[in-house]
């Protein structure tokens, strides 16, 4: 059977393509030398070291110590994130607003929201890479930089998608606790939390799975962590040590995508 809309799919596929090739040219997206002669021998030695991964006594409790060490910068740094998003979010909500309860928001109120919801940007807008960076400048090399960089970026982060979603689930509870008296935390706890419950924690969960990611790729600048033993593995072409690190890293974060699941289960 003949698509009738095959001449629209193909001038938007058409259109794609134009805009997509200037983008590869300014890239130099160029995907055909990796397997050019001069990439394919190193890559191919370097494969060939990855297996079998290393599982020698003293590299496998370094591994462990400092896959403990991952968790923790990725755990502490979103501890110290949901300080920053959690007052926020409270803060530059509109529906908490007491002042917004009649219309439009009074206008210190909506610039004090305004310039928190900037904060947030601004905090989220510098990559974890970019603080690290900094924090190895100011407290040097280890995991507090990873910490801060961490704590920084995700706070900027989750203070923003907490605001939306609250704001895009059902109001009316919130509106009538806070036109009765009702507090600001009150009406976050009995009205937005139970019905937002469930979105909130399967967020944070995600965001601690990408921070587990992220403190492995601040190893790289010298925050600490399985990454930083990583970059020290691969710089010395010890394949079989890279291959154990990866393996150990896909635990995490399978793991951490079934505590997601569990949480989302027991709020359900």
């Amino acid at each position: 059977m003949r698509d009738p809309a095959w001449l629209g799919r193909l001038f938007w596929l058409g259109a794609a393509l134009v805009l997509l090739w200037p983008l590869l040219r300014a890239t130099e997206f160029r995907p055909w030398e990796l397997f050019s002669a001069e990439s394919r021998g190193p890559t191919l030695r370097f494969l060939a070291t990855m297996l079998p991964p290393a599982t020698n006594g003293e590299f496998l409790w370094l591994v462990a110590r400092e896959t403990w060490r991952t968790v923790a910068i990725a755990t502490a740094g979103i501890t110290l994130a949901l300080v920053i998003a959690i007052p926020a979010t409270l803060m530059s909500t509109r529906v908490l607003s007491l002042s917004a309860l009649s219309g439009r928001m009074a206008p210190l109120p909506a610039l004090a929201r305004q310039l928190l919801r900037w904060l947030l940007v601004l905090l989220r807008s510098v990559p974890e890479l970019v603080w690290a960076l900094v924090f190895v400048r100011v407290v040097g090399l280890g995991p507090t930089a990873g910490v801060l960089a961490i704590a920084l970026t995700y706070g900027g982060m989750l203070g923003k998608v907490y605001a939306d979603i609250l704001e895009s689930g059902e109001t009316p509870a919130t509106r009538s606790l806070l036109a009765n008296g009702a507090g600001r935390l009150q009406a976050f706890a009995y009205g937005l939390l139970p019905q937002n419950a469930a979105e909130l924690t399967s967020y944070t969960v995600y965001r601690w799975e990408c921070a587990i990611r992220s403190s492995v790729v601040l190893g790289f600048v010298g925050a600490g962590g399985l990454g930083q033993q990583l970059d020290n593995s691969t710089k010395m072409f010890a394949g079989g040590e890279v291959t154990t690190m990866l393996l150990v890293f896909i635990a995490l974060v399978a793991l951490a995508d079934h505590v997601s699941g569990w949480l989302r289960r027991a709020l359900a």
